[in-house]
């Protein structure tokens, strides 16, 4: 870590071994990392997001949704203060994952990032912190993750680690294909697979149907955030989804949502989710609805605050489901 010679604050600006480093245009105004954190610790609390938490949230949804999703069947478990504990393992797991994947991407991307407006500001591509300790953190979660992940029956544990490609190929997703999205929908979906095997130990249709509902909505909550990149990314001649589909990406937002609520009902539906979670999925519906109607002007403020708002709109669904099972 930086020592306090090494790194002060300054009016909004922080300084770095001599170097000015502002903080990333996405983070929170006072997040909790920024009003609290020792100016040492700060670095290494943004390469793990920290200072952003909504990839946390982004990344729990798709577990909490398939492990809500568990508990509809009629013959489905009593919930028990054991299925709580795992719920709150699944959402730890999520923010060390999470904080891993940054890390990994970050030292994947370093040299990109200093070229890219929005990503200048990150720990590696700012020189506040080294690749050494970077790759030193990264291993330290994914231990951390892992001795969580044991907790777990041996199919969800098998079933996790099957995700590694995934999580290892998506920064290089975006220099080798047109549509690093779909990569990136697969990885931080797997999540609807995990829940359900949590709880019933196997997997069966209702969860592959979450799965697909989660990478058709993460494609398009990452158009959206793509949206902010399309001038730099292209300079840089990367692939995205927001370049790939130009002036029809808002279309296809809207097609993607509208395919994600259909594979959402159809999961539920499909093991007897009853009229609650049917009303539930009605306010996700309309959820979804704002986000492609306010998209149809939005510049990067606002794309950024309508990706950030699914962290709602996955409140929304998992309280659709989990009122399903009464």
């Amino acid at each position: 870590m930086q020592s306090s010679a090494q790194s002060s604050v300054h009016a909004g600006r922080e300084v770095h071994a001599g170097r000015e480093v502002h903080a990333p245009p996405d983070a929170a105004v006072g997040n909790p990392v920024d009003r609290f954190a020792p100016a040492g610790a700060r670095p290494w609390l943004r390469l793990m997001r920290l200072d952003r938490p909504i990839g946390a949230w982004l990344l729990f949804w798709p577990c909490a949704w398939s492990f809500a999703l568990a508990f509809i069947p009629a013959n489905a478990p009593a919930f028990t203060a054991h299925h709580g504990w795992l719920l709150l393992l699944l959402g730890v797991g999520a923010l060390l994952m999470r904080a891993a994947g940054c890390c990994w991407n970050d030292v994947v991307d370093r040299d990109i990032d200093k070229r890219v407006t929005r990503s200048q500001a990150r720990p590696l591509a700012s020189g506040s912190i080294g690749l050494r300790g970077a790759i030193a953190l990264l291993a330290g979660l994914l231990l951390a993750a892992f001795a969580l992940l044991l907790q777990f029956n041996g199919f969800t544990v098998l079933l996790a680690l099957a995700a590694v490609p995934l999580v290892c190929f998506y920064p290089f997703a975006k220099r080798v294909t047109a549509l690093p999205q779909l990569f990136l929908g697969m990885t931080f979906g797997w999540g609807a697979l995990v829940g359900w095997s949590a709880v019933a130990g196997g997997l069966a249709l209702p969860p592959l149907l979450l799965y697909g509902a989660c990478i058709a909505w993460i494609v398009g909550y990452d158009t959206i955030y793509a949206m902010q990149d399309k001038e730099e990314d292209a300079l840089l001649s990367l692939g995205s989804s927001a370049l790939l589909w130009g002036e029809a990406s808002r279309r296809a937002v809207a097609l993607c949502y509208g395919a994600a609520w259909l594979l959402l009902l159809a999961a539920g539906a499909s093991i007897g989710g009853g009229w609650l979670f049917y009303g539930g999925m009605a306010a996700a519906a309309a959820h979804f609805g704002w986000q492609a109607t306010r998209l149809g002007s939005a510049d990067n403020a606002v794309c950024l605050r309508l990706f950030q708002s699914n962290r709602d709109l996955g409140l929304l669904v998992f309280l659709a489901l989990a009122l399903g099972g009464l």
